[in-house]
């Protein structure tokens, strides 16, 4: 069973800023990408930010520019960060990893913006 600790979610403003994080066990599987999604109820899943092994990222048109997605390697963790947050940012954010193992996702982690 791989576990994927997850952390960062929370209440914050518009406008506000949150960091979300990630960690992966190390020494089980080679890591090919990292990433989040995120859910709000009666609608699918939503791909927010992808970042691959060698750095290469992706985001979701709605995020760009507000939202960055890193990783530190060494650590086998994702980061988040999030600015400039709005409520249609509200849902529940998913950390997934692809490994040479397979997809493993994270429990997921609330974040809600309201004022």
């Amino acid at each position: 069973q791989v576990e994927l600790v997850e952390s960062g979610g929370g209440l914050v403003q518009p406008g506000g800023s949150l960091r979300l994080s990630c960690e992966a066990p190390s020494g089980i599987f080679e890591t090919y990408a990292m990433g989040w999604n995120r859910h709000v109820p009666e609608k699918e899943r939503e791909l927010v930010a992808t970042i691959t092994s060698r750095g290469s990222t992706n985001y979701a048109d709605s995020v760009k520019g507000r939202f960055t997605i890193s990783m530190d390697a060494a650590k086998n963790t994702v980061y988040l960060q999030m600015n400039n947050l709005k409520p249609e940012d509200t849902a529940v954010y998913y950390c997934r990893v692809d490994t040479s193992l397979g997809v493993y996702w994270g429990q997921g982690t609330q974040v809600t913006v309201s004022s």
